[in-house]
């Protein structure tokens, strides 16, 4: 399988509900790498890396995100897979 790299920016109530923390894990249980961060406009956003199985897992959960979240839209840009990252981490 193909390596891949997702780059999402989800919205909706998506800041304060551990979604930063929730992705993280999520992504690292997929063995994916990247990041994740809050931003200014109550967006998250998301790069992931890895196995295009588990980015397709992993945009899959971040179409409802963790339980107290609630997902209005997620903008998704597919792009070449850099193998930049070293784990998967939550950046200011």
């Amino acid at each position: 399988m193909a390596q891949k790299r997702i780059h999402l920016v989800v919205r909706g109530r998506v800041q304060g509900v551990y979604f930063r923390a929730s992705a993280q894990r999520e992504a690292r249980q997929l063995g994916l790498t990247g990041w994740v961060k809050n931003r200014t406009d109550g967006a998250v956003e998301l790069v992931a890396e890895g196995e295009e199985d588990q980015v397709k897992d992993l945009l899959a959960w971040a179409q409802s995100g963790p339980a107290t979240a609630r997902v209005d839209r997620i903008e998704t840009r597919w792009r070449s897979y850099t193998g930049e990252f070293p784990d998967f981490r939550i950046v200011p």
